[in-house]
């Protein structure tokens, strides 16, 4: 066992401050990894302060983790001390059901292990995240920076990048099709960047008049107020796909009328009842599709980072000193950040 920086919360009320725990030694199949960066995602919010009832303290927040590898146990093939890597939402999954023997581990029928908040497969500890300076991970759950990236800007891109590519790349996102991207946060500028990517016409939905240049400037060729009546009925009946980024209870009707018949709507950010009720009518009649997506598998998350170093795709961070997390995280409530904060880990080791 190695005695691990950490900032931590230990109650709903808390907020983050420094904490020490042991990390265990490598297992046969074991990457061993020192965190360089960890982006900061509002998930880690909600089990910081418990919105959803779930949470275990201490709880170690961070998914999106980037670092280099330090040791490797003596089953490890596809990494080597030295390598860049990265760790997302998941550490451990079965391994042997539908899912996992499909790569996509995310859907485990057992239940994936998450990065932070979840047991130990094996000893059932509960597992610490990435706001900390090392963490040890099965190299399954591990993948490889490309050199193309710059490595700030990649840790984003374990969840907010996956969670939106995941989606596009299913329902088959191709050149003539047209997606609205619903949302301008972390979220919803990766899916704009991924979605022009794959070749299609993209608008941005947001109740902002202030994001018009904002959304423009992310690469979307249209953008509409969607508190605007005229506006959204313009926008009828237009769309093969919505990406919904919004993490909130909002109005899906609306939306959905955007749809053409068999345009299909996906949610990535909403986790909880949908309210206002919908009215199934818009999908009975136009054949639309009501959908959900889960971040992805591990070979389509390096699938992603690929397709961003070959497409010089990246998500927007600003850096953070960890000592400012709790700040951090009232600016992330307030959407005060572009768009996504990632905690230099350097700040944590100086102490």
């Amino acid at each position: 066992m190695t005695t691990t920086k950490a900032y931590a919360a230990q109650s709903e009320t808390s907020g983050l401050a420094p904490f020490s725990f042991d990390r265990r030694a490598p297992r046969p199949d074991d990457v061993a990894i020192e965190i360089d960066y960890c982006g900061v995602c509002h998930t880690d919010i909600h089990f910081a302060q418990n919105d959803w009832g779930v949470s275990l303290y201490p709880v170690v927040p961070g998914h999106e983790i980037v670092g280099r590898v330090t040791a490797v146990g003596s089953d490890v093939t596809h990494h080597k001390v030295g390598d860049v890597v990265g760790v997302g939402c998941m550490v451990d999954s079965c391994r042997t059901c539908a899912a996992c023997e499909s790569g996509l581990e995310q859907y485990c029928l057992e239940g994936m292990t998450g990065t932070y908040n979840g047991h130990d497969r094996h000893d059932q500890s509960v597992t610490f995240g990435g706001y900390s300076d090392k963490i040890v991970v099965s190299e399954r759950f591990v993948v490889k920076i490309p050199d193309k990236l710059d490595v700030k800007a990649a840790a984003p891109l374990l969840c907010a990048g996956i969670t939106t590519y995941s989606p596009l790349r299913h329902y088959g996102v191709k050149p003539g099709h047209k997606v609205g991207v619903i949302g301008m946060g972390g979220l919803g500028h990766m899916g704009v960047k991924f979605a022009k990517a794959l070749g299609a016409e993209v608008t941005i939905f947001t109740r902002s008049e202030s994001k018009v240049a904002e959304a423009k400037h992310q690469g979307a060729d249209h953008v509409v107020i969607s508190t605007d009546d005229d506006q959204m009925q313009a926008a009828a009946e237009t769309f093969d796909f919505m990406l919904d980024t919004v993490p909130v209870q909002h109005d899906l009707n609306p939306y959905l009328n955007c749809l053409k018949f068999d345009g299909t709507h996906i949610l990535v950010g909403l986790l909880e009842a949908i309210e206002p009720p919908l009215q199934a009518g818009s999908l009975v009649f136009k054949r639309r599709v009501l959908a959900g997506s889960l971040i992805g598998g591990m070979p389509e998350t390096q699938e992603a980072l690929d397709f961003c170093a070959e497409h010089d795709i990246r998500c927007d961070v600003e850096m953070l000193d960890i000592h400012n997390i709790n700040d951090a995280y009232e600016r992330m409530k307030k959407g005060d950040v572009k768009y996504r904060f990632v905690i230099d880990m350097a700040t944590l080791k100086a102490d």
